[in-house]
């Protein structure tokens, strides 16, 4: 049995302005103030393990215990079959310049390995999100969605972060970049799962 969530605050254990907007948006309807890590000066542990849902239970715990309130962690990523799964946990990484991050960096790099290893077209991809919720007594529960799709090159849309503007989601002929944000959320790999979160913790 999924425990419930029952305070009227959460805490999102994210730094990403855009991630905490769409959290509190979907969570709208059900009464929740959402607040982030960055609003509470808490520090952004070091994700050391190799799976989404271990990273996002690092996360979660530590804020969880850092403050004292329930804590939802996201840690999400792609997944590009062409390239055996890569970059998956290290999506991110893949757009790491020393000095913040540059996804058209990362999306060229994607681009360019799928051609040097001759991968075949489509390019199948899948968006994964992973969300735990932690309680400070050391519970958690979680969620998991995907988004299927295929990646396309030249990069399309300005909407959209991340990997977006390269990512088709199947049974569409547009980018998640092309999407108005809100319809994206209907479909997205994050808005999957925090279906999943909200009818297990809700519901």
């Amino acid at each position: 049995m999924t425990r419930k969530f029952s305070g009227d605050t959460l805490l999102v254990a994210t730094h990403n302005k855009g991630k905490l907007e769409e959290m509190a948006h979907l969570l709208e309807p059900f009464g929740v103030k959402v607040v982030g890590a960055g609003d509470m000066d808490l520090p952004e542990p070091e994700e050391t393990e190799d799976t989404f849902v271990g990273n996002a239970r690092i996360k979660a715990h530590a804020a969880a215990k850092a403050t004292g309130l329930p804590a939802l962690s996201d840690d999400s990523g792609i997944t590009i079959d062409g390239l055996n799964g890569a970059p998956g946990v290290y999506t991110a990484d893949w757009a790491e310049t020393g000095n913040g991050r540059d996804f058209m960096m990362a999306m060229t790099r994607a681009h360019d390995e799928l051609v040097a290893c001759d991968a075949a077209k489509p390019w199948m991809a899948q968006f994964r999100c992973t969300l735990v919720l932690a309680w400070p007594d050391g519970h958690d529960e979680v969620f998991e969605g995907v988004a299927p799709g295929h990646l396309v090159w030249p990069i399309r849309g300005k909407d959209g972060f991340g990997y977006d503007p390269m990512f088709v989601p199947e049974g569409h002929d547009v980018t998640f970049a092309e999407m108005d944000r809100w319809e994206k959320n209907k479909i997205s790999h994050r808005g999957k799962a925090v279906e999943q979160f909200v009818a297990g913790c809700f519901g």
